[in-house]
């Protein structure tokens, strides 16, 4: 059961969804995703206090908009919402405590940046896309 009602929460989903984010909606689909040893995955704890709204996400979809190396997949999970992928989604953040929100970037099945709430809060937008496209810079891009 989720703590906040659908339509509270859909057009805060949304905003990710639509910019081509997978919700992950249980614990097999958080499974199924980061077991993936190949590749990079962000994945976004989305949130439903201020400094989701105010940073995390347009900071997110920032760094998505400007050139250089993405994420190969795009997921989220939504904490208050989709209780159980959420809980499942921590445990491979381990040894992060619980931050909702909060980002994280995989590589090949492995946890190599987090962005927890901490260092959301009281921080610009531009500056959380500045600090994830530093990220892609250095684990997404094709080594020659």
């Amino acid at each position: 059961m989720s703590r906040y009602p659908e339509w509270h929460t859909a057009p805060m989903e949304a905003e990710l969804t639509e910019k081509g984010f997978t919700p992950l909606k249980s614990a097999d689909d958080v499974n199924q995703v980061l077991n993936a040893q190949e590749g990079t995955t962000l994945l976004v704890v989305n949130s439903v206090c201020g400094c989701a709204a105010g940073a995390a996400r347009p900071g997110i979809l920032n760094s998505l908009e400007v050139e250089g190396s993405k994420p190969d997949r795009l997921v989220t999970t939504f904490a208050g919402v989709d209780l159980e992928a959420t809980q499942k989604a921590r445990e491979y953040l381990l040894p992060y405590p619980p931050s909702s929100p909060a980002i994280a970037l995989f590589k090949d099945g492995q946890l190599v940046h987090m962005i927890e709430r901490h260092h959301i809060e009281g921080r610009p937008a531009m500056m959380i896309s500045a600090n994830l496209q530093g990220a892609y810079q250095e684990f997404c891009a094709e080594k020659v």
